[in-house]
């Protein structure tokens, strides 16, 4: 027997379709995320370490439980407050934060504009405890600092916002500090628009050195970064912490003279065959005006196939390798341009839409902070066959999954699809993280 408020189909009569298939939600997945985040201390960790300066002596939804419902819905691709509204009454997001329903638009809007330094400072120190925990299960050798800056694009006035001619586009410029090796978000660093690369680039990567040299004595600590951070103050921040750096040059006439006989060779090996691909490589002691003493300059002049003319490379470094290594090294940055693609395609990092700097600061922290739970979920809980793929990918297999929440006297039972393609990864990701032994703050 069928209700009034069954559908049907005019292309097939035998179909019908209503609304009252019980609680349902397609984000299941966030069942494992929310293990991951118990299971790494997370959420202990933010209702210890995180809290606003708010005059208000009472509030239904704290600030605490309000960061936790960000990071979930940011983890699921709901990355407006907007979508707060859609999900108030969502069975899997009141079930993970034991809420009867979840705060809405204007609660998260009004949670956002409390965000000041304090807070800031707050995201920060739980991004580092976090970094803690993943380390205590597996320590790394070493941590590759891979350096790069990137545009925020904004729309109407906004604090701190301006025109940058690198980008030909308005928006904020923020500094960003990857583990190349782990794709671990680092650091990041809101700055206005106008700012160019190298500004503040040494104080930016000073804490971190510091913190590793404190923290992790014995792991070994390299950097990368393009010309556009080719500043003597991080040569020296970089040679008097121990690490090994590799930093593209812009090319001038000086180092055009220098790399002259590389040239004259590359025309040697050219001679019978300006077709065919040709490289040579070398190395030179180079000092710029700015710096106190001069460096060792790996230098690659390149002839691509069916090309005139060469294309010249140089490369300041302290490393001792050869130099096609330290040139070969430094190529595989360019995975630092996946790695933002990623963070803002799949965690949009751009969400600064407040008027306010500061606050817009918070939420590109909050956004980092979402990105490096997932990146360790993705790096601890996943199994093998997953561990390479991209958020959208997870998200598709792992994390949009159909559920139906039944609740008993004591327990919530959700109810997974039965044909659910890939339930042996779902579950052996359950198991990895039960497997997981983290050393908690």
């Amino acid at each position: 027997m069928y209700s009034l408020d069954d559908f049907t189909l005019e292309s097939n009569k035998k179909i019908k379709f209503n609304f009252d298939g019980g609680d349902l939600s397609s984000d299941a997945g966030l069942l494992l995320i929310k293990e991951f985040i118990a299971k790494m201390g997370l959420d202990k960790l933010i209702d210890k370490a995180f809290k606003t300066n708010d005059s208000a002596k009472f509030r239904i939804h704290e600030d605490g439980d309000n960061l936790q419902q960000v990071l979930y819905q940011i983890l699921s691709a709901y990355f407006t407050d907007d979508c707060a509204d859609e999900l108030t009454s969502d069975p899997v997001f009141t079930t993970i934060l034991d809420k009867p329903a979840l705060a809405s638009q204007p609660t998260l809007s009004r949670f956002y504009n409390r965000l000041d330094m304090d807070t800031l400072n707050q995201l920060e120190e739980i991004c580092r405890a976090l970094r803690r925990t993943a380390y205590s299960i597996a320590p790394p050798k070493m941590v590759l600092f891979d350096l790069d800056s990137t545009l925020l694009e904004t729309y109407g006035k906004q604090e701190g916002e301006a025109f940058n001619f690198h980008y030909q586009a308005r928006g904020y410029h923020p500094l960003l500090c990857y583990d190349g090796l782990t794709r671990d978000l680092l650091k990041v660093e809101l700055r206005k628009g106008s700012d160019h690369c190298s500004n503040g680039i040494a104080e930016f990567v000073k804490p971190l050195l510091d913190e590793y040299q404190k923290d992790y004595p014995d792991i070994d600590m390299f950097l990368r970064g393009d010309s556009g951070f080719a500043t003597p103050e991080l040569y020296s921040l970089c040679e008097t912490n121990g690490v090994a750096y590799a930093i593209k040059l812009k090319s001038n006439k000086t180092l055009q003279n220098l790399a002259s006989g590389l040239l004259g060779e590359l025309g040697d090996l050219t001679k019978e065959n300006i077709v065919s691909y040709a490289v040579v490589y070398g190395e030179f002691l180079y000092q710029a005006g700015t710096w106190e003493y001069p460096r060792r300059v790996v230098c690659k002049v390149e002839k691509q196939q069916d090309h005139m003319f060469p294309v010249t490379s140089y490369i300041v470094t302290n490393m001792e390798m050869s130099p096609e290594d330290v040139v070969m090294y430094y190529r595989n940055r360019g995975c630092m341009e996946n790695f933002i693609k990623e963070g803002k395609g799949g965690f949009d990092f751009a969400a600064v839409s407040s008027s306010s700097e500061i606050v817009n600061a918070n939420r590109f922290q909050t956004h980092a902070l979402a990105y490096n739970i997932f990146n360790y979920f993705r790096r601890f809980a996943l199994p093998e066959s997953m561990k390479n793929h991209m958020v959208d990918t997870i998200w598709l297999k792992l994390m949009k999954i159909a559920a139906k929440l039944m609740r008993s006297g004591r327990y919530f039972i959700f109810k997974l699809c039965s044909s659910f393609a890939y339930k042996r990864e779902f579950c052996k990701t359950l198991e990895n993280i039960r497997c997981l032994r983290p050393q908690l703050a």
